[in-house]
């Protein structure tokens, strides 16, 4: 992980995060840009078509033009708004894009909402060129914010966390257990990455971390924990 993933960027991501539910345009701005940041490093953008997965309304789309990447977002809900970014309706486990067709798939923070998490990885690695990059981003279920907005009850199980929110707000959570929120483990993700052939783990580290706490997701059981948020950066054989 880069140098530049200080411990004030840190600081300053987490506050953004405090603010999303509130100002989800200002954290997601900032996330882009350190997101592009992050791949700057390892990936030449200039001309790359990058293949946004889960991209909601968009909120990557002026980061990756900016460092002049052709941006194409894919969300199953995404509609059209004033980013201009060219939006496709679709499932991230069926993508109707051709095989090698991107030079990235960028799918950031979807992975624990999709029920069949291994078939979405699998379809962003088909959709990649060979040579190309795969970056994909989760929460680990046992990290602080694995439930989401139902944490830290979640400790205690995904459904009586989803009932404990019922309860006291009188309405479901927008991420339910079960239903659109799925435990996903940093352990399986890497047992699912050394299963592939046709892809390279070049590297997995804790996203909103400081580069020298990079080492924790090296260690089994404490990065399913202090993680937070967990990246893979894959590269297609």
């Amino acid at each position: 992980m880069a140098r530049v993933a200080t411990l004030s960027r840190s600081v300053a991501l987490f506050r953004a995060f405090l603010r999303e539910q509130r100002d989800p345009g200002g954290f997601y701005r900032l996330l882009a840009e350190d997101s592009v940041a992050q791949l700057a490093d390892r990936v030449f953008l200039e001309g790359a078509t990058v293949l946004d997965v889960g991209a909601g309304p968009g909120w990557f789309a002026q980061a990756f033009r900016s460092a002049g990447a052709r941006y194409i977002g894919l969300d199953l809900h995404s509609e059209a708004t004033g980013t201009g970014a060219l939006l496709v309706r679709a499932s991230g486990e069926a993508l109707p894009v051709r095989t090698g067709a991107v030079d990235l798939t960028f799918c950031s923070n979807v992975l624990e909402h999709a029920r069949h998490p291994w078939v979405l990885a699998s379809e962003l690695v088909r959709s990649t060129r060979p040579g190309g990059t795969v970056y994909l981003s989760f929460t680990p279920w046992y990290s602080p914010w694995g439930g989401h907005e139902t944490a830290p009850w979640h400790y205690l199980g995904g459904h009586r966390a989803r009932r404990r929110y019922l309860r006291r707000h009188g309405t479901e959570p927008k991420n339910r257990y079960g239903e659109n929120l799925f435990p996903v483990t940093v352990a399986a993700a890497l047992r699912w990455a050394h299963t592939r052939p046709d892809v390279a783990l070049d590297a997995v580290f804790p996203r909103y971390h400081p580069w020298w706490a990079a080492w924790m997701a090296a260690v089994p059981g404490l990065r399913e924990v202090v993680s937070w948020n967990v990246v893979l950066v894959l590269r297609r054989r």
